[in-house]
């Protein structure tokens, strides 16, 4: 699951819509609704994440936050290393072998010290 995923079904839940109607209401299919969702399509475009922000009638911080997210949701991620430290470029490669290894407080510890604010997930 993205974190685009996960805050937009968040979001369904907390409204107590279903993924069936939420997918009518946009006009998409359910299953690409929930493929977005769940991480197996590529990030959202500027246009559907606006139409998703509109339909859960979001003010603009939150708006923000949702774009933010789907900038933070490609499921594959590429990492221009040429011209860095060569230690950056282990780094890169490290944590493409090793990510899945991680547990949640890995993860968690890893992101906080990147500076990331978790409140909006």
């Amino acid at each position: 699951m993205t974190p685009f995923g996960n805050h937009i079904r968040k979001l369904r839940r907390e409204r107590k819509i279903t993924l069936k109607k939420m997918a009518l209401d946009l006009q998409v299919s359910p299953p690409y609704l929930s493929a977005l969702e769940h991480g197996k399509r590529g990030r959202p475009g500027p246009g559907f994440v606006m139409q998703i922000a509109n339909y859960f009638e979001l003010i603009w911080d939150e708006v923000d936050e949702i774009k933010e997210l789907a900038n933070l949701s490609h499921p594959r991620v590429p990492i221009e290393t040429a011209g860095l430290h060569y230690r950056a470029t282990l780094l890169a490669n490290l944590m493409a072998r090793h990510i899945h290894e991680l547990n949640a407080e890995n993860i968690d510890a890893m992101l906080k010290e990147m500076g990331f604010d978790d409140t909006i997930l």
